[in-house]
């Protein structure tokens, strides 16, 4: 029970981890919230934590059963979701300049704004539609169903809900991230990250593939 609930833990860690990037992101929160006082960036930081994971956590849950109550069969979203993972990481790999530019362009009503935490700080700065999409792709790489299915949806929401953690106290501690990091570095790590999420973007399209062509080949035999 335990080695499922790690394995999809372990899944989906470095996947929404890499899509997010807390550390990337923390470098432009700590721009963007610069007038706000310390208590209240503090504070700003962890709501947008809450709502980062219900928004991942509603993804994960609710994304590939509502893909299927539409009538798209199991292995077509595996495909889809992995392509759409694969794609994302390879924008984080070869255009990491091109993605800051976009954070720090979504991000910069949060500059103005007095409620900022919803819109735009987690939506769609923080967990935006690639963070949706490769929620919905890790949900639809579970098992089949039954207690296995469970298990899966324990891990990887307990991987959605440290992922939140992190946002909350790279945010928090954005000052220390952006001194300790810099820009250069937090790239490196992104780059790190991206890698591995391409990897699981390739893998999750592999077992789409298989899960097609397996019917069709027992067919034929």
């Amino acid at each position: 029970m335990l080695t499922n609930i790690l394995a999809s833990f372990l899944l989906a860690v470095p996947a929404l981890f890499s899509i997010v990037n807390p550390l990337g992101g923390a470098l432009i929160y700590s721009q963007v919230t610069a007038s706000r006082g310390h208590d209240e960036r503090v504070e700003l930081a962890w709501r947008v934590a809450l709502y980062s994971a219900v928004v991942m956590l509603t993804a994960l849950l609710a994304g590939a059963p509502l893909m299927s109550f539409f009538g798209i069969d199991l292995s077509a979203l595996r495909i889809a979701g992995g392509l759409v993972v694969a794609a994302h990481a390879w924008e984080l790999l070869s255009e990491p300049q091109h993605q800051e530019d976009r954070k720090q362009e979504q991000a910069a009503p949060a500059s103005v704004a007095a409620d900022v935490a919803f819109f735009p700080l987690t939506m769609p700065f923080t967990t935006g539609p690639g963070t949706i999409s490769v929620a919905i792709a890790l949900s639809a790489s579970g098992p089949p169903g039954g207690k296995d299915l469970l298990l899966f949806f324990a891990g990887a929401s307990i991987a959605a809900i440290a992922v939140a953690v992190t946002v909350g106290v790279c945010y928090a501690s954005a000052d220390r991230v952006v001194a300790l990091l810099g820009q250069a570095r937090s790239r490196v790590v992104t780059r790190l990250a991206a890698f591995l999420l391409l990897c699981i973007g390739v893998q999750i399209l592999l077992n789409g593939i298989h899960d097609a062509l397996v019917p069709l080949i027992g067919a034929r035999s």
